[in-house]
């Protein structure tokens, strides 16, 4: 999260404002520059180019304070959701706004780190496009196929949420991780299935990907995690399938690197350390920072906030996703080096 001050009376500011609760100026989200601008009272900001951009319609349907490039349309991120509850469906309605609050920080994360988002309009096939489904009446299962996400709206809700986290025995469980896991899915289609170099490293990491799914599912569930699993795992679930060692890697290289960004901005630690390794960064500053973090919520009674162990077999996961910053196409966001961060 970057640390943002209002422009009129430089108060502090939070990445989901839309006024300043200082001065009283209305504000919105620039993705062009990663910032939150002022706009005026019919919510409309002219950019350094001279550009007018209006607020995304849905600001009071999903509290969405981003920026659109046309009146009466959707912002960049509210594009990528190509099915959210009816309107009728008032607590589906209710849970979507937790929703796209967190895709909307993935879309800004996956920005800065310069990762390619392609939309459906661009590739109907393949493009990213997001279902945001309600279960109220219906069964409604998280996954990813040929570029479109779908989450269970439900996961917006604390107690259903950590019911599940029990139940499936994880140490970690939140609606923003659900976004992160699933765009590893589709990262590894478009970034890594999509070169055959990039194919052969990753099966040498992750494993044989053609192993059938299904059937490794099945194993899982009747069999488990094998003991030894921490040695070689981020988690329990990355043990299922190749497929999943590869997204929840690709879930936790996120969440180092927006830890670790926000961090800098807040002067907790110092600027990052040119052209290292990601292994460096771990060791260096990932590490410290984790295990004081984890100490600090256990001075507030709380569980810890990174209660993972990154073995050497992860860290070396890790840093062939952190890789697939540099192999990512440059476009209007930037490449890898535009982030701050790892």
């Amino acid at each position: 999260m970057k640390k943002q001050s209002c422009s009129v009376c430089g108060s502090a500011l939070y990445f989901e404002n839309s006024v300043c609760l200082q001065c009283g100026s209305n504000l919105a989200y620039l993705r062009d520059s990663r910032a939150l601008v002022q706009v005026d009272s019919q919510g409309r900001h002219t950019d350094a180019t001279g550009a007018t951009w209006h607020r995304c319609i849905n600001l009071l349907l999903s509290g969405c304070t981003w920026l659109a490039p046309e009146s009466g349309r959707q912002c960049f991120s509210c594009e990528l959701t190509r099915t959210r509850p009816n309107d009728s469906d008032a607590k589906g309605l209710s849970q979507f706004v937790a929703a796209e609050q967190a895709k909307r920080h993935l879309v800004a994360e996956l920005d800065e780190l310069g990762m390619p988002i392609v939309t459906r309009a661009e590739d109907p096939d393949g493009g990213l496009a997001f279902d945001l489904l309600s279960s109220v009446n219906e069964d409604v299962v998280i996954g990813h196929a040929d570029g479109v996400i779908t989450i269970n709206l439900a996961e917006s809700d604390d107690a259903y949420r950590e019911r599940m986290r029990s139940q499936l025995d994880e140490p970690y469980r939140t609606m923003l991780g659900h976004f992160r896991h699933e765009v590893g899915h589709y990262f590894e289609t478009t970034l890594v299935f999509s070169d055959d170099g990039r194919t052969r490293g990753a099966r040498e990491l992750f494993g044989d990907d053609t192993k059938d799914y299904q059937a490794e599912i099945d194993r899982h569930y009747s069999e488990g995690a094998p003991a030894d699993w921490n040695e070689k795992y981020i988690s329990k679930y990355a043990t299922m399938h190749p497929y999943e060692d590869f997204a929840e890697s690709f879930a936790h290289y996120l969440h180092i690197c927006d830890t670790l960004d926000t961090a800098r901005e807040f002067g907790l630690i110092s600027a990052a350390p040119r052209n290292a390794s990601f292994r460096a960064v771990v060791e260096t500053e990932w590490l410290p920072l984790s295990i004081a973090l984890n100490q600090v919520n256990r001075s507030m009674g709380k569980a810890d906030l990174y209660p993972f162990v990154l073995s050497a077999p992860v860290i070396d996961k890790l840093e062939f996703i952190h890789g697939l910053r540099t192999a990512a196409p440059v476009g209007k966001y930037g490449s890898a080096s535009s982030s701050a961060g790892a």
